[in-house]
């Protein structure tokens, strides 16, 4: 959430980066409610003092025997607690107006973001590796899966509907030992603690991550108990110190959490409908970092480093991208993709983004009320926070799959994760 004041006091400003953004918002709305909100807080002020004055000249008219003026007094007393009472009724629903108002306005890009309206308009940072050279044409992962039967799409259509699998064998062991490989690193290596959160919430968690109201459409939600399902851990690590003040020397905390995701894709219908790239159900490790303001940035490159650290030590060949205005996102202030190589469905090769990490400032801090205190006494300011995908197994599975490919079809197990897997080598079909 923007902090009130600067909506206030730099409207255009705002009005700018919603066209950058490539979104809209409600910010006439909300100056118009916010302009209202202070005229009845002052109209309300003045009429508490002329209640305070004139019930005190109540009881001197009383002594006085002006009994007459005593009764027109307390008359008129009466007059104005009946109007106080319909202005805080009034100020109670401008303020809840203005509240959800100021939900569907994004964060703000930060300085460097490059401007651009879609994501044709992403700058690219950095690669790493090489893309592979392949001496036969390779296959897309759904072939191989199912060549392999370590991945079975009718049986997941069938329970599920579309956009569901079935992982078997090799497969859900694959997965499972990416999912251990990438916790063991950022605990045991890269410094997180390890948080094992709840994966179904209040809606209030979810609006305090900036995820209500803007996505509603894209969440599971069980109305009966009024419980969302999670997208990622992001949502309960946000919310993990609400209404908290955090003292500045326990920052900068980092948090890794590994949880089921769940996304409805109504955003992404018609797309990537083959495979298991854009499903509605996933699983990812979660990094996550609150931080001093001033650290924000410095953090967010240490986040993409460790995500970096991943995908070269699986050896796969990929990209770092800098996200521009119009595919930022409505959360984040800056925000880089990595994005994997791999040959794809007809072996020209493309990219696939596996990881996304972004430093969200004080945006989702200021919705849940998270704050730090720099010294005793010292006012309370709003915490920093960062996320990134550290990294989803599902989707390095693709990457995996296309890219340690054999001409017979088998797949060559990473080193790093054949210790995780029984030290299997090579994944062929009953393996």
């Amino acid at each position: 959430m923007l902090d009130l004041n600067f909506i206030r006091e730099h409207p255009d400003k705002v009005k700018e980066a919603l066209k950058a953004l490539n979104t809209d918002a409600p910010v006439d709305e909300i100056l118009a409610l916010d302009q209202r909100r202070r005229e009845l807080l002052q109209e309300v002020e003045t009429l508490r003092r002329e209640r305070n004055v004139g019930s005190k000249q109540i009881g001197a008219l009383m002594r006085a025997g002006k009994k007459e003026e005593a009764e027109a007094q307390k008359q008129r007393m009466s007059e104005i607690g009946d109007r106080i009472k319909a202005l805080d009724e009034e100020l109670r629903q401008v303020e809840a107006d203005l509240y959800e108002k100021q939900l569907y306005v994004p964060n703000m890009p930060a300085p460097d973001v490059p401007i651009g309206p879609d994501e044709s308009h992403n700058v690219e940072v950095r690669r790493w590796g090489q893309p592979r050279s392949f001496d036969f044409t390779p296959k897309p992962h759904w072939d191989l899966g199912e060549a392999l039967d370590i991945i079975d799409f009718e049986r997941g259509v069938k329970m599920s509907g579309t956009r569901f699998y079935v992982f078997k064998g090799a497969g859900a062991a694959l997965h499972r030992a990416l999912t251990n490989w990438f916790i063991d690193v950022g605990v045991r290596e890269h410094g997180y603690t390890e948080i094992y959160p709840p994966f179904m919430v209040r809606e209030q968690a979810m609006i305090g991550a900036a995820h209500l109201p803007k996505f509603r459409d894209n969440m599971y939600h069980d109305a009966e108990e009024d419980y969302w399902f999670i997208g990622t851990a992001e949502v309960p690590l946000t919310n993990l110190f609400a209404d908290e003040i955090l003292e500045a020397d326990q920052l900068p905390i980092k948090y890794l959490a590994h949880t089921p995701c769940f996304r409805r894709e109504k955003m992404s219908a018609g797309r990537d409908v083959r495979g298991i790239k854009r499903v509605h159900q996933f699983e990812k490790v979660e990094m996550y970092r609150y931080t001093l303001p001033e650290d924000s940035y410095q953090h967010l490159e240490e986040l993409v480093a460790d995500a970096e650290d991943l995908c070269q030590r699986l050896n796969l060949p990929y990209r770092v991208v800098k996200m521009c205005t119009g595919d930022l996102g409505f959360a984040a202030a800056k925000k880089y993709d990595i994005e994997a190589w791999i040959p794809g469905p007809d072996g020209q090769g493309e990219w696939l983004e596996i990881s996304s990490c972004s430093n969200v400032e004080a945006f989702q801090a200021r919705r849940v009320n998270m704050r730090f205190r720099r010294e005793k006494g010292a006012k309370p300011e709003y915490v920093h926070t960062l996320n990134g995908s550290g990294l989803p197994p599902g989707r390095v599975m693709i990457a995996i799959l296309e890219n340690y490919q054999q001409a017979d079809g088998s797949i060559v197990v990473p080193e790093v994760l054949r210790p995780y897997m029984g030290g299997l080598e090579v994944i062929t079909r009953g393996a």
